[in-house]
């Protein structure tokens, strides 16, 4: 811990409540941020049904989800309070076809989550390439297969024209060029921001969250987090927090806190064992205003 301690600040829930921002009286459901989120492929429904199920959770007003045109019943079917709509495919994944519809829905955005559930499409660089670009100031999350589009593509990122957050695991942070085995984990992930100006939320034991100068540890979540679907909580999480606002640093170390501490409270209460990403998403409004 000390050592924790000599490399960046340590983050707990009780240091993330000033971070949200209060609501109004007369508020409405676009004051709290309109998402999109592109998610989903043939096989991997549940990544964008569990990430639309967060944001929702966290407090996202309002939350449009582009998933390839097949499977389009499934989620319009599992989602009830989320604005589903059908894209272009190619083999069961997001097209190229889909990029105009794509930038055309970004421009009236506050934050866009890319990669849960996306599958390898042949044309998943091609979307990440002109979401990145096109975006504007509207603030991008790259996760899972939305990072592994980028494998020795690493220049697209540098292009971004928007501000970026990335959520890599550590297989993903090393398809990022990331160095685990020369650098500690503190050092390679602060190399990694600087290099890429992103901000990088590197998962695992001990979340790092840094921008390349400031860098903070989580000190929250258990082993039974450790499960297929977690990921895709925390990235609709952070989507919602900066869609309401945060910049990306902090809405990045409030998600790694809250959903931590959301996966906490489910250890409490059922076990490790048997809880699941669902459970997670359950208890999250426990822990916000």
């Amino acid at each position: 811990r000390e050592q924790v301690k000599s490399l960046g600040a340590l983050t707990w829930p009780q240091d993330i409540a000033s971070l949200l921002p209060k609501r109004r009286a007369d508020a409405h459901k676009g004051d709290f941020g309109k998402l999109l989120l592109l998610c989903g492929s043939v096989g991997l429904t549940g990544a964008a049904a569990m990430a639309a199920k967060a944001a929702l959770r966290a407090g996202a007003g309002l939350i449009s989800l582009g998933v390839p045109q097949s499977i389009y019943p499934i989620l319009a079917a599992k989602l009830d309070a989320v604005m589903v709509f059908p894209l272009p495919e190619e083999d069961g994944c997001l097209g190229a076809a889909a990029i105009p519809e794509i930038l055309r829905r970004l421009g009236d955005m506050d934050a866009c989550l890319l990669g849960p559930g996306l599958g390898r499409g042949a044309s998943l660089l091609r979307i990440v390439r002109a979401v990145l670009s096109g975006a504007g100031q509207c603030p991008v999350v790259l996760d899972a297969d939305g990072i592994n589009a980028l494998e020795n593509h690493i220049d697209v990122l540098r292009g971004a024209a928007c501000p970026v957050v990335l959520t890599p695991h550590d297989g993903e942070f090393r398809r990022l060029g990331g160095d685990l085995l020369r650098q500690d984990r503190f050092q390679a992930a602060k190399k990694l921001a600087k290099d890429v100006g992103a901000v990088v939320l590197l998962k695992g034991h001990r979340t790092i969250v840094t921008d390349g100068a400031q860098l903070c540890v989580n000190m929250t979540g258990n082993p039974g987090m450790a499960t297929g679907g977690s990921g895709d909580v925390l990235a609709g999480m952070l989507t919602a927090f900066l869609g309401q606002g945060l910049g990306c640093f902090e809405a990045a170390r409030a998600a790694a806190c809250l959903h931590g501490a959301a996966g906490d409270l489910c250890a409490e209460e059922i076990g490790q064992y048997g809880m699941t990403p669902g459970d997670i998403i359950a208890a999250i409004p426990r822990l916000l205003p």
